[in-house]
């Protein structure tokens, strides 16, 4: 294991010095290996841009990190998230956020998926109207990743990108008609640790946002916006105060590009309970830059288990069992997409994460059906779009939109949901009904610790049985577990009446480990880094307070400094 500098992050890495090296503004550091490549992203223009956006809103993201905390220990002592009195004549007021751009009117499939440059090409060419190209939960951050994504970014914005696999050997390139390229930046949260600038880690958004903005905006607006964008989506936020930042951001950036204010554009992902009390409030400041609100659905469960930690009555069942079927989640929608159409922009469905199964049509054909069924009620409800993990699945979710959304590209003016006003903050935290049994724990031990192995070898989005997992999935395996065992649970869905304890979860992960031998074979389990991904997940299932991200604790064992100078080895 690398040895941690004082700063928390890995201490740079020994090496061969000399050699070619980045071309950095005053006041930042690379500490990330150099690659030719790598430097036609990472130039002095650019970094300095980067830099700008740093020294100007890392206080403010500061404060709106220790907001967090705030609000995390009023709920911790027995408080409860709800609205605001105080911004009540925002939601009460008569605003419209900016008329959507026509390139982004139908959106009725989106694909999602990691930077890798073979999954850019097929997600683009896949049919889907939007493609978005996930910096955050798809993706493992490594200095490898981030940057090559970024490469592949650019190419496929320029329109020059291809692969040629050679394992297949079998050339992909863009076809002439593709979706529309949406970004997801990490969240608020996430330090980069490759970058310093005035002797601490950057924050990654600003990382994310920065570089892909100042390499692509004109090119972007001349092939995909149609004058307008980039377009973005936005994660992990828990107040407006945090939507103001972004606004902010957005406009420094228009401004530095010489572009009109509102060209850029970005959705919000509802996927923390305090987020959705603050829904008006974050469109209202986005106005100018919204193009609507996203169910962010896993997260949003990991988010209540997180939310309501020190709250022994809200402890969660199965999380299979925790789908849109349950009161606070269909409540949490139902006024998502009330609060978006009042202010005259997307709201977009949530995820499906089924995979194809190629090996058994009769489970494919019933997988499907569940696909089916679930979008069938996201457009009922008045959903203007949806999201999809895999292209196998965008023919069907796109034939239920169609067929009744007829002509019109969304459902903005024609469901209003009126009907929602009265969804109250009860509603929204309902507790949820259901059981837990034996196989919920080790189906979230499974889950964790392969996902886990993965993420630490550099793949962020991880297909386990017969679903696309991400951190958000891995998250409410580690979340639930922990909750289970501090309240001590009893597993009341399989007559076993056995109650969760260390002993009882220390056995559930020794045979699960052994399973998962099993299910990936000896040689791959040897050479995956499943054994360091148990002891961090068991390690956080167990602790005494839980942690706020798994992903922050992991991000350490995927940070390799380089010392300056060291060219590509």
């Amino acid at each position: 294991m690398m040895e941690l500098g004082t700063n928390g992050y890995a201490a740079p890495a020994a090496g061969r010095k000399g050699g070619a090296a980045y071309d950095v503004p005053e006041g930042v550091d690379i500490r990330g290996r150099y690659d030719a490549e790598f430097a036609k992203i990472l130039t002095r223009d650019a970094l300095q841009f980067v830099a700008d956006l740093q020294r100007e809103f890392r206080n403010h993201i500061k404060y709106a990190m220790e907001c967090r905390k705030e609000a995390k220990m009023r709920y911790n002592n027995g408080g409860l998230p709800g609205f605001d009195p105080a911004t009540r004549y925002v939601r009460e007021g008569e605003w419209d956020c900016a008329p959507v751009p026509p390139a982004v009117a139908d959106r009725m499939v989106e694909i999602t998926g990691p930077t890798e440059r073979k999954m850019v090409i097929n997600a683009l060419n896949s049919g889907a109207k939007v493609f978005m190209a996930d910096f955050e939960d798809a993706l493992s951050p490594s200095w490898e990743n981030l940057i090559r994504g970024h490469v592949n970014l650019k190419d496929a914005v320029d329109g020059t990108i291809s692969f040629h696999d050679k394992a297949r050997n079998r050339v992909y390139k863009l076809n002439d008609q593709t979706a529309k390229l949406f970004v997801r930046p990490r969240g608020w949260h996430l330090p980069e640790a490759h970058i310093f600038i005035d002797g601490e880690p950057a924050t990654g958004c600003l990382v994310d946002f920065g570089l892909y903005f100042y390499h692509n905006f004109a090119a972007f607006r001349r092939t995909q916006g149609a004058g307008s964008g980039p377009f973005f989506y936005l994660p992990k936020m828990e107040h407006s105060r945090e939507a103001k930042i972004w606004n902010s951001v957005f406009e420094r950036a228009e401004k530095m590009a010489g572009i009109e204010n509102g060209s850029i554009r970005a959705t919000v992902l509802i996927e923390t309970l305090p987020a959705v009390f603050q829904m008006d409030e974050i469109l209202y400041e986005l106005r100018d830059h919204s193009v609507g609100l996203n169910c962010g659905r896993w997260d949003y469960i990991f988010s209540y288990v997180k939310t309501f930690q020190a709250h022994p009555d809200r402890l969660l069942p199965d999380r299979v069992l925790v789908g849109m079927n349950q009161h606070f989640m269909r409540s949490y929608s139902d006024l998502l997409i009330r609060t978006c159409h009042r202010r005259g922009v997307h709201a977009m469905g949530g995820m499906a994460a089924q995979i194809p199964i190629r090996d058994d049509p009769v489970a494919n054909e019933a997988a499907l059906e569940l696909v089916r069924k679930d979008k069938q009620r996201e457009v009922r409800a008045g959903h203007d779009g949806t999201w999809a993990a895999h292209p196998g699945l965008i023919p069907a979710i796109m034939e239920v939109f169609t067929n009744n959304m007829r002509n019109s590209p969304h459902q903005i003016h024609s469901m209003k949901r009126e009907d929602a006003a009265n969804v109250t903050e009860e509603d929204l935290i309902q507790k949820p009904v259901g059981v837990r049994t034996m196989e919920g724990l080790r189906l979230n031990t499974r889950v964790g610790i392969q996902y886990l192995a993965a993420w630490l070898t550099g793949t962020g989005s991880v297909p386990l049985y017969h679903l696309m997992e991400d951190a958000a999935t891995a998250e409410i395996s580690r979340v639930q577990n922990w909750q289970w065992l501090k309240y001590g649970v009893e597993l009341d869905g399989d007559g076993l009446g056995l109650k969760v304890n260390l002993d009882l979860f220390g056995r559930v992960v020794e045979e699960e480990m052994a399973r998962i031998e099993r299910e990936v074979g000896q040689e791959r389990f040897k050479k995956g880094m499943y054994k360091e991904a148990r002891k961090i997940f068991t390690r956080q299932c167990t602790a005494p307070m839980l942690d706020d991200f798994l992903t922050l604790d992991a991000y350490n064992r995927i940070v390799i400094h380089h010392p300056k100078g060291l060219s590509k080895l």
